[in-house]
């Protein structure tokens, strides 16, 4: 079972808010609030992101390259191969 099946509900619970936040951007955005105010909403969206993403690289680090039970080097190869391209992507 996939680590983020297994964290599905906790998972969703951050997508839930960062749904809430991104919300409230729009909110601000459509009342014409100030800069100060819009740049805080956007530090919230980027904040709730990062930590959904740590959440997921942490545990694809301990699934599918740290873990014991992972037994082929070509298993553990690829798993961190998958993480290295998708930090690249997201570092853009």
């Amino acid at each position: 079972m996939s680590h983020t099946v297994r964290n599905k509900v906790s998972l969703l619970a951050r997508v839930g808010r960062m749904r809430g936040q991104v919300e409230a951007l729009e909110r601000a955005l459509q009342a014409e609030k100030g800069c100060a105010e819009i740049m805080q909403q956007i530090a919230a969206v980027r904040g709730a992101a990062n930590g959904l993403m740590t959440e997921v690289i942490e545990e694809h680090v301990r699934t599918h390259v740290a873990s014991a039970a992972i037994t082929s080097n070509a298993t553990r190869t690829r798993g961190a191969d998958e993480l290295i391209d998708i930090v690249r992507a997201y570092l853009r």
